[in-house]
C-alpha cells in the first residue's frame, strides 16, 4: 500500500547529512583506538583485491545491507596503506638517497601527497562525476534516492591503490637493478610494469562504481585506459623509462 503522505522537503537530505556525520565521527574515533579496527578482515580484502577484486566489491553490498553505508566505517585499510607507503620510501631513501633531512621529507610527501592528497583529489573528482552524470534517475516517485558517498570514492581510490602499489612501489624496487640498465630491455620492463600498474588502479576503480545499483554508464571510468594503450608504445619508441624518470624526480638520481 503507497503512503498517503510523504517527508517533508529537505528531510531525506537532513537524513543523509546525520548519517554521513555519523560514519566520519566513527571513523575518526576508531582512528585512535586501534583496537576497533578489523586488521583482519582489512588483509584479506587486500588480498581478493590482488587475486579477485569482484569477490572484495560483493561484499561491499553486504555492507550496505548490514550498516546502510556503502563506506567503510573502519580506517584499518588507510592506516594500513599509509604504513605501508612509509615503509616502502623509507626502502627507496635507504637504497637511493643520501641525506636524512631528504628522506625524512620524501616519506612525509609519499603519504600526504602521493597517497592521501592526490587520492582525495582523484575520489573527489570520480564522487562529482558519478553523482552529477551517472546517477539513474527515479522510475518511482517513492523511491529512496541515493547518491555516491565521497568516503566510498576514497575507499574505491584506496582499493584501487594497493594493487598498483605492490607493482609500483614493491615490485619495482625489487627490479631496480634490471630496471635501471641503460638497455632497451629495461626500458621496456619498466614501461610495461607502470601500464599495467596504471591500468590495474584503473580497472579497480571501474568495479568500484560499477558495484552500485543506482550509477549507469560507469564504462567511464575505463577510458583511461585508452590514453595507457597510447602512452605504452610511444614511451618505447621515445625510448621513455619511467622507473628512471620516477628516480630522478625524488632523489635526483643518475644510473
Amino acid at each position: 500500500m503507497l503512503p498517503t503522505s510523504s517527508p517533508p522537503p529537505g528531510h531525506s537530505s537532513k537524513q543523509r547529512r546525520h548519517s554521513r556525520y555519523s560514519l566520519l565521527w566513527l571513523y575518526f574515533r576508531r582512528l585512535f583506538k586501534p583496537t576497533q579496527m578489523d586488521f583482519q578482515y582489512t588483509l584479506w580484502t587486500m588480498l581478493q583485491l590482488c587475486i579477485s577484486p569482484k569477490t572484495a566489491y560483493r561484499h561491499t553490498s553486504y555492507h550496505k545491507q548490514t550498516k546502510n553505508h556503502w563506506a567503510r566505517d573502519d580506517p584499518a585499510f588507510v592506516v594500513i596503506c599509509c604504513t605501508l607507503v612509509a615503509l616502502a620510501a623509507l626502502a627507496y631513501c635507504l637504497a637511493f638517497s643520501h641525506s636524512v633531512g631528504r628522506s625524512l621529507l620524501t616519506i612525509v610527501s609519499a603519504v600526504a601527497v602521493d597517497f592521501l592528497a592526490v587520492g582525495a583529489a582523484i575520489a573527489t573528482a570520480g564522487w562529482a562525476l558519478s553523482n552529477r552524470f551517472l546517477r539513474r534517475q527515479n522510475q518511482h516517485s517513492h523511491a529512496v534516492e541515493q547518491s555516491v558517498e565521497w568516503m566510498y570514492a576514497f575507499d574505491v581510490h584506496c582499493n584501487a591503490f594497493f594493487p598498483m602499489f605492490l607493482l609500483l612501489y614493491v615490485l619495482q624496487l625489487v627490479l631496480c637493478p634490471v630496471l635501471l640498465m641503460h638497455t632497451f630491455v629495461a626500458t621496456v620492463l619498466s614501461a610495461v610494469l607502470y601500464a599495467v600498474g596504471s591500468a590495474f588502479y584503473v580497472y579497480i576503480t571501474f568495479l568500484g562504481y560499477s558495484a552500485l545499483p543506482f550509477l549507469e554508464r560507469t564504462e567511464v571510468f575505463l577510458y583511461p585506459i585508452a590514453g595507457i594503450v597510447v602512452a605504452l608504445p610511444l614511451a618505447l619508441l621515445l625510448g621513455i623509462n619511467p622507473t628512471k624518470l620516477v628516480l630522478k624526480w625524488y632523489f635526483d638520481y643518475q644510473p
